[in-house]
């Protein structure tokens, strides 16, 4: 199979002439043999990739789509072509769909639910969606894995993997770009995609985070019908985000709209550290009924992004200097952070940041384009050996989705003037005061269990005849208690300013 397989991909790469595209930016001249062979083709390089993904099927379309958002690696062309790729294919037929419930649960299907719609409702590369009713009567829906669809994933990541390789052997700037851990990156997505209790484990955390949120609804996941090829949550109701006339004949006010999208995705990002990542006009809905009316309706969660206290500090960090136009600390930020060589020049990456963000401040807040700025700047650390951050990549890759998708609701929308006072208020909550006393709650649990332990580990610490005898926990507990000591006279020396600080002023 993996054979005829890859006979597949050379004779597309040939038809759509992505061999020459090769030929093309490969500079050694270990290929030039070939320029023999050259051909002509009257669409531009980026549409015939395109065209050759579509070709060799769903996985490589998911594949192009994450390239799409890989700018940072692709000319700007290239990636817009990509982005248009989308996943649709044809839905698999009713009665693979029933085997597939019938082993999860067991039993047929009408013992399951009280209602079961044949016809699927939605269709893409792993999965398809029917309507049901639980015993109950609750409306749900059942989204059901494609029967097959993992010997699929298997081969074809193995075939990106060897390609990927090659690619790294023939090509110079092969080894910077790392198509293997791109490769890499793009298996751990599809592969947690194919767990549909991951899915619904990542649902579930979504709408615990928006719960009683007057700007998200998200659909309640039902367990006791969920196995990692089934999940069923609550259906969902609403008019799909890119129906604008619809929106606007239901009365909806896209203006609040473009404005809601904005706060939901900072609150996602800089709030929780979870955000949905995968937020395409296909995933996302509006509620026209009821008490949720007006707000946004998130789909799919195969796809999450996490943030940990390390990229939230990057991020706080560059925002407050970027806001400030400390160009400098930004430069400083990438070095200290590893993402960029120690031996960077700090002048000459602060210049190429400037050149990037200072033009912005000289226009219109409403034309400045947030992801793009964000685009620019890591093709700019590129020059500069910037190392990949997969993190930030899926980061960047929703942002521009909510941009596009806020411009396309509101022209005018400032994404600037919309992020900008979330953004200062959670940096507030980082850097500064309302931070160290953030961190001292959250210390102050593991003190409270360290300090009655205190005398007794001084005296076995000074009793003890080589400090190499004590038990191996005892002096694990000492060294905490050493390091959380130096936490408590700095605390201590904190306060001692704060009550001087009051006494003068309450003096004079």
């Amino acid at each position: 199979m993996r054979l005829f397989r890859l006979v597949k991909i050379i004779s597309v790469s040939l038809k759509y002439g992505l061999d020459q595209m090769i030929l093309s930016n490969e500079p050694t001249g270990r290929l030039a043999w070939l320029s023999r062979y050259r051909r002509r083709f009257d669409e531009p390089a980026g549409a015939r990739l395109r065209q050759a993904l579509e070709s060799l099927g769903p996985i490589f379309v998911k594949f192009g789509q994450m390239l799409s958002t890989r700018r940072d690696l692709l000319p700007p062309a290239i990636a817009e072509e990509l982005a248009r790729l989308q996943d649709r294919v044809p839905p698999f037929p009713t009665e693979e769909a029933l085997a597939q419930l019938h082993a999860a649960y067991g039993k047929p299907v009408d013992e399951v639910f009280a209602r079961f719609d044949r016809q699927p409702v939605a269709s893409a590369s792993i999965a398809q969606v029917h309507f049901a009713q639980l015993p109950d009567g609750t409306e749900v829906a059942v989204k059901i894995l494609r029967p097959g669809i993992a010997p699929v994933i298997t081969h074809d990541l193995a075939l990106l993997d060897a390609a990927a390789t090659v690619l790294e052997k023939v090509w110079p700037e092969g080894r910077r770009l790392k198509p293997r851990e791109v490769v890499a990156e793009f298996s751990k997505y599809l592969r947690d995609e194919l767990d549909l209790m991951r899915e619904a484990a990542n649902c579930s955390q979504l709408r615990r985070n928006f719960k009683d949120s007057e700007l998200l609804v998200v659909p309640e996941v039902h367990w006791d019908w969920c196995a990692t090829n089934v999940m069923v949550m609550e259906r969902m109701k609403g008019i799909p985000i890119s129906q604008l006339d619809k929106l606007r004949a239901d009365g909806i006010d896209l203006k609040a709209l473009s404005r809601a999208g904005v706060e939901i995705f900072f609150t996602q990002v800089f709030r929780d550290g979870f955000f949905h990542a995968d937020m395409h006009p296909g995933n996302i809905f509006v509620a026209t009924e009821g008490p949720a009316r007006g707000r946004y309706i998130a789909l799919d969660f195969g796809i999450i992004g996490t943030l940990n206290d390390s990229d939230k500090k990057y991020l706080a960090t560059n925002f407050l200097a970027f806001f400030q136009r400390d160009y400098r600390r930004v430069a400083l930020a990438h070095i200290e952070a590893g993402w960029v060589p120690a031996h960077t020049r700090v002048d000459e990456f602060e210049g190429a940041i400037r050149a990037v963000c200072e033009p912005i401040f000289d226009r219109p807040l409403k034309d400045i384009s947030f992801g793009k700025t964000l685009l620019r700047l890591f093709q700019t650390a590129r020059r500069f050996e910037m190392e990949v951050q997969p993190q930030l990549v899926l980061l960047q890759k929703t942002l521009l989705n909510i941009e596009g998708l806020g411009r396309q609701l509101d022209p005018d929308l400032d994404l600037w003037k919309t992020a900008k006072p979330f953004l200062e208020r959670w940096m507030n909550d980082q850097i500064g005061w309302r931070a160290l006393v953030n961190q001292l709650k959250n210390e102050a649990p593991d003190w409270a269990g360290t300090l009655p332990q205190l005398p007794r580990l001084i005296h076995q610490h000074l009793t003890a005849p080589h400090s190499d005898a004590l038990p191996a926990q005892v002096a694990r507990l000492a060294d905490e208690t050493r390091r959380q000591n130096r936490w408590i006279a700095a605390m201590a020396g904190l306060l001692a300013v704060l009550i001087g600080l009051e006494a003068w002023r309450w003096l004079h």
